[in-house]
C-alpha cells in the first residue's frame, strides 16, 4: 500500500507539466502504452497462430485477436483521445486548456515516442485454475522500493503553495472533456478488438447510469408531471383539478395536495388585477424608441413610467441627468440595452424583459408586472 501511494505521488509530482504542450506529450505516450504497446505485448506472448495443448487455435470463439493501433493525428478518434486526456491533465495542474486541433497536432508531432520492444519472460495466465496452481512469486522488498521512490520526490519546501485539483466526474457538462475522454478511450479499446463502437450520446447514457435512474423515482416523477401537462392541454380547469405531488420511495410515501393560487395584486384602486405569471407584452411590429415606449404606457395603460431597468442596469429614471435623457430619448430600447448594459444579443433572441416603476393617474406608486418587449423577428 505504501509503495502504491508513493508511486502515485511520484507520477504526479516528479514529472509535473508546466504547459499544455507537455500534457499533450503525456497523452500521446498514454495512447501508445494503452492501445499499442499493451496489445503488441499480448500478441507477442500469444501469437496469432498459437494453438492450445489440444491443438485448437488459441484465438478462436469468444477470444478475439486484438490489433495494435498505429497513431494518426488525422484520425478524429485518435486526436479526440489526445485532446480530452491532455485537457483533463491540464485541469489537474491548473493549466489553461484548449480545443484547437492545430495546437494538438503540432504538439503531437514534436513528441518523442519510444519504439516498442517486447518484454521477455512476461507470463500471462490464460486459465484461472492454472494461475491458482502456479507457485507464488516471492514478494519484492517493498521497503527498499519505497525508499528509492521517496528519494526521487521533490522536497516539501519546493512545493509551498502548490495545489493540484482532482477531476470530479460530471456527465452533463459537455465542455469538461469527461464524456469525451470516456468515449475516446472505450472506442479505441473497442477498435483494438474490432467491437462495435458507441457514439457520444450512448457513452453518456452508459457512464451516467441513466437507465437505472429512469426505472425508479425519475420515472414516477416524470409520469406525474406528464399527467399535469395533459390537464394544461385540456379546456380550462379549476385549480382543484391540479395536484402537487410528494414522493419518497424509500419509505414508501406518496402524497398529493392542491396547489395554492398565485396571489392577485391590483394596479392602483381602479386598475386590473395581475399575478406574478402576467406580463405586459409590447409587440408593435417595430422597434420603439425610449420616448415612444414611455408614451405607449401613458396612452395604453394610463401609467407614468418613472424607471426602466434591464437586469442590473437602469435604462431610464425620472432623476436621470437631463442631458443624458435627451440623448437617450430617440434611441430604440434594444440600442439602450446594448449601450448601457453592454449586452450582446443571441441570433435567436427576439425579446427583452424590462422591470418598470410607475405612477397611476392619482400620482401614486403602483406595482406592475414585468414587460416582455419584442424587438425583432416580425
Amino acid at each position: 500500500m505504501r509503495k502504491t501511494t508513493l508511486e502515485a505521488l511520484a507520477a504526479n509530482l516528479v514529472d509535473k507539466p508546466i504547459s499544455l504542450e507537455q500534457c499533450v506529450v503525456w497523452a500521446r505516450l498514454r495512447f501508445e502504452e494503452l492501445f499499442h504497446n499493451q496489445i503488441a505485448q499480448l500478441i507477442f506472448n500469444f501469437p496469432l497462430d498459437m494453438a492450445t495443448s489440444s491443438g485448437a487455435p488459441f484465438w478462436s470463439g469468444p477470444k478475439r485477436p486484438p490489433t495494435p493501433l498505429q497513431f494518426s493525428a488525422d484520425d478524429p478518434l485518435h486526436l479526440g483521445f489526445i485532446i480530452a486526456a491532455a485537457n483533463l491533465r491540464a485541469f489537474n495542474y491548473g493549466l489553461k486548456g484548449s480545443t484547437d486541433p492545430a495546437l494538438f497536432k503540432k504538439a503531437v508531432e514534436a513528441a518523442m515516442v519510444p519504439e516498442f520492444v517486447p518484454k521477455q519472460g512476461v507470463k500471462i495466465a490464460t486459465d484461472p485454475k492454472e494461475a491458482e496452481k502456479a507457485p507464488a512469486a516471492p514478494p519484492p522488498d517493498e521497503d527498499e522500493a519505497s525508499d528509492a521512490i521517496v528519494a526521487t520526490l521533490p522536497a516539501p519546501s519546493s512545493l509551498a503553495g502548490y495545489r493540484m485539483t482532482p477531476v470530479d466526474f460530471e456527465k452533463d457538462d459537455d465542455t469538461n472533456f469527461h464524456i469525451d475522454f470516456i468515449a475516446a478511450a472505450s472506442n479505441l479499446r473497442a477498435r483494438n478488438y474490432k467491437i462495435t463502437e458507441a457514439d457520444h450520446h450512448r457513452t453518456k447514457q452508459i457512464a451516467g447510469k441513466i437507465i437505472p435512474a429512469i426505472a425508479t423515482t425519475t420515472s414516477l416523477v416524470t409520469g406525474l408531471v406528464c399527467l399535469e401537462l395533459l390537464k394544461l392541454m385540456q379546456p380550462a380547469k379549476p385549480i382543484e383539478s391540479f395536484k402537487n405531488g410528494f414522493v419518497n420511495l424509500a419509505l414508501p410515501f406518496v402524497s398529493f395536495s392542491e396547489p395554492i393560487a398565485a396571489p392577485k395584486r391590483k394596479i392602483g384602486a381602479k386598475g386590473a388585477e395581475w399575478t406574478l405569471w402576467d406580463r405586459y407584452e409590447v409587440d408593435e411590429g417595430r422597434e420603439l424608441t425610449l420616448k415612444e415606449f414611455l408614451a405607449y404606457f401613458q396612452e395604453r395603460h394610463k401609467l407614468e413610467v418613472t424607471m426602466i431597468s434591464s437586469g442590473v442596469s437602469i435604462l431610464y429614471s425620472f432623476f436621470t441627468n437631463q442631458k443624458k435623457l435627451k440623448e437617450r430619448m430617440p434611441m430604440t430600447m434594444s440600442q439602450l440595452v446594448q449601450e448601457i448594459s453592454k449586452a450582446e444579443f443571441k441570433p435567436t433572441q427576439n425579446s427583452l424583459t424590462f422591470e418598470i416603476c410607475c405612477n397611476d393617474e392619482d400620482d401614486e406608486d403602483v406595482e406592475v408586472p414585468f414587460v416582455q418587449y419584442k424587438f425583432r423577428g416580425w
